[in-house]
């Protein structure tokens, strides 16, 4: 693999900004498309978007992941017509590409003059009172892969960029959240569709098992995902405020299931004890559904977003 250097970024933004219109050429606004949620640029002013594909964009590398379309796309979102770019497909660690390469866009789109970044992404709910379809905006997060070396920020530090020891302690602008909040009123999302809490990354790609989703959950975890927390934390070393939102699309699976000893110790007539346990066993997390439920969420999240844009300039936090 090539090295990443600040000349890398730099090459990668100096081709995006030679093929924009003077219009975007400092767009504030960024969003980062979770899994389904790529539909959110159809929201925008088709008539004056700009798309450019990975593969053409220097130093980018392509998303592999069903649901993820791999282009960057600049245009006009909501009535404020708020110049944004949209990455349609992130990067995943569990890919194979490293943290620096899944973070790459971020600091591409912070020299484009990104001030604003929304991190959207598909989650499975880890607590009993998060429903399949409810959003979350995420007020804090858990790095499995950051707490045992894979950081994104591992290697020598990039002064132009940030500080070598940024805090991520207040990584969810808290004015961002509360603009989040209000956008989705605005458009009609239930108070009881739409909660705040702490967002979990594990590097995937398998699904956790259940003690692993049991263990998270007592940890303080409230939903679990395979992103988001790398580019978060290189946004905020690069200065720039983030809102990261969850769509939950599953329900992780967390009870001990059926015990196959006592069952056989059922059958044999040895002991006529009952297996209280439901048999959780039949069910299987699998990305299709991952993908079923972001697409029947997905007007809501887009209205949602359009509005928030919209909040966002006429009161910049």
């Amino acid at each position: 693999m090539t090295a990443i250097t600040e000349e890398t970024y730099k090459t990668s933004a100096d081709y995006i900004a030679s093929r924009l219109p003077e219009e975007f050429k400092k767009v504030k606004l960024g969003i980062i498309c979770g899994s389904g949620l790529g539909g959110l640029v159809t929201t925008i002013d088709q008539t004056t978007k700009v798309e450019f594909h990975y593969k053409d964009i220097p130093g980018f590398v392509s998303s592999t992941v069903i649901g993820h379309a791999g282009k960057l796309v600049f245009g006009h979102l909501g009535e404020s017509r708020t110049p944004t770019v949209f990455m349609v497909g992130r990067f995943h660690f569990y890919e194979g590409h490293s943290m620096l390469q899944v973070t790459f866009p971020v600091r591409v789109m912070a020299l484009l003059g990104v001030q604003y970044l929304i991190v959207t992404n598909a989650c499975g709910g880890l607590q009993p009172t998060f429903k399949v379809g409810d959003i979350m905006i995420i007020n804090d997060h858990l790095s499995i892969p950051g707490m045992v070396g894979n950081n994104p920020l591992v290697g020598p530090n990039m002064e132009s960029f940030g500080t070598r020891f940024p805090a991520v302690s207040d990584a969810y602008t808290y004015g961002l959240r509360k603009l989040a909040f209000k956008a989705a009123f605005d458009v009609g999302i239930s108070p009881d569709d739409i909660r705040e809490g702490v967002y979990c990354m594990v590097s995937g790609p398998s699904f956790e098992t259940r003690v692993e989703a049991r263990y998270l959950a007592s940890i303080g975890a409230d939903v679990v995902g395979m992103s988001t927390v790398p580019e978060v934390v290189v946004a905020r070393h690069a200065g720039v405020k983030v809102l990261g939102i969850s769509l939950v699309t599953n329900a992780v699976i967390n009870a001990r299931g059926k015990d196959a000893k006592l069952e056989v110790l059922r059958e044999m007539g040895l002991t006529d004890c009952v297996d209280e346990e439901p048999d959780t066993e039949i069910y299987v997390a699998n990305h299709e559904e991952v993908l079923e439920t972001s697409a029947k969420k997905s007007n809501d999240m887009q209205r949602m977003v359009a509005r928030f844009a919209d909040l966002l300039a006429a009161s910049p936090v």
